[in-house]
């Protein structure tokens, strides 16, 4: 088998019957924790970016494979979203729910509201229903009012949009007023709302996304984005984030893709690209990803979704430059590790959070939780499905 039919294969056998089995059909949404022993948590709280993320992946399987189950299943998960997750009085979807469907943690992150996006755009897609549409369009309409500056884009929110500190998306101990991820994210759900509405505001802001990237997140002299900033964009911390650095690579050649104004093709281009050399070289050791360079220091442990996103984002320099076979090669290597390593082998397991640089689990994270969820390595294998 080549790397596209094992790829395709793992999705339909491995990928997909895990999370069909994470449905929870009494209360709605999808099981929200399974522990590193497998024991599944049927009333744990359910993370709203794990519930969009386990959405768009339905929808997008459906839309690439075409079987009515994963469409039932992309029903099931937007219904969760629509008549759970999305405030009805304030707007906005909350960042989690109980195990019962009634809101837990009621902060408005525009990280949050834009996975809703993304998934409600893709289920858009699949079943055809302009509720959906009208929904994302709504909710891009609230970021746009309250969740940005004349900068970029804020973070945290309370319930009724008030702000409040960011403690969700930093790490590495600052606390950051703007980071990179969700201006990345943002990017990302608008691509996919401009792509299947064709509507002019969220282009126009698409590119006014990609201005600031160019601008404020993309350092020119280290070939690489900066993570956390302050609230004018001026990085406060010596990080260059791996997994995010080859995801941006391939996303934001996505945007460029679909946006198609050759201005930006001109600006955006040769960054996508030094990004990716970048990554190749400082990164990559032959068969996968480090995680990220923290001040100085290297943490080599090899994170799921940074082996997932460095399949994509190596397979996408090679088809952007066809000359730079060592990325198509480098794409094949990091499949290698993950079907050697990452991968469960353990029936009714998925993928590992975290293992070592030599491939041993690190025991204890868990295999389901509000951040582990079928985005990036189900992705992983749609993408390459498409690509090869």
């Amino acid at each position: 088998m080549n790397m596209k039919e094992e790829i395709r294969n793992h999705l339909v056998s491995a990928i997909i019957p895990f999370w069909k089995n994470l449905r929870d059909d009494e209360f709605g949404g999808y099981y929200g924790y399974m522990d590193y022993d497998l024991k599944l948590n049927k009333k744990a709280e359910k993370g709203c970016i794990l519930n969009s993320r386990i959405t768009w992946f339905f929808s997008n399987a459906y839309t690439l494979l075409k079987d009515e189950s994963l469409l039932e299943e992309a029903d099931h998960g937007y219904a969760f979203l629509k008549d759970h997750c999305i405030d009805k009085e304030n707007g906005g979807i909350y960042w989690s729910m109980n195990y019962d469907g009634t809101p837990l943690d009621t902060t408005k992150h525009t990280y949050n509201q834009a996975f809703c996006i993304y998934a409600l755009s893709s289920y858009y897609e699949a079943s055809g229903k302009k509720e959906a549409l009208d929904l994302a369009k709504e909710l891009f309409a609230m970021i746009e009012e309250k969740c940005t500056d004349d900068q970029g884009y804020l973070e945290a929110f309370t319930r009724d949009f008030k702000p409040e500190s960011n403690e969700k998306l930093s790490e590495n101990g600052v606390l950051a007023e703007k980071t990179m991820n969700t201006l990345l994210h943002v990017l990302e759900a608008y691509t996919e709302l401009y792509r299947v509405s064709k509507d002019e505001t969220v282009k126009e802001r698409l590119k006014w996304i990609m201005d600031v990237f160019a601008d404020k997140v993309y350092n020119p002299q280290l070939k690489r984005q900066e993570v956390f900033f302050d609230k004018n964009y001026n990085s406060i911390i010596d990080l260059h984030s791996y997994g995010h650095d080859i995801e941006t690579a391939w996303l934001m050649d996505r945007t460029l893709e679909i946006v198609n104004e050759e201005s930006y093709t001109k600006k955006i281009s040769p960054i996508t690209r030094a990004l990716t050399e970048n990554i190749y070289n400082v990164a990559f050791d032959g068969h996968s990803l480090s995680n990220e360079c923290d001040k100085g220091v290297v943490d080599t442990n090899r994170v799921w979704w940074v082996q997932a996103e460095t399949v994509i984002g190596f397979l996408n320099g090679y088809e952007k430059d066809p000359t730079k076979i060592q990325y198509k090669e480098a794409a094949e290597a990091t499949w290698q590790f993950i079907k050697d390593y990452v991968i469960d082998k353990r029936p009714g397991s998925e993928w590992f959070w975290l293992v070592r640089q030599d491939g041993t689990p690190v025991e204890g994270e868990p295999i389901v939780e509000p951040w582990k969820c079928p985005y990036h390595n189900g992705r992983m294998c749609m993408e390459v499905m498409r690509r090869l």
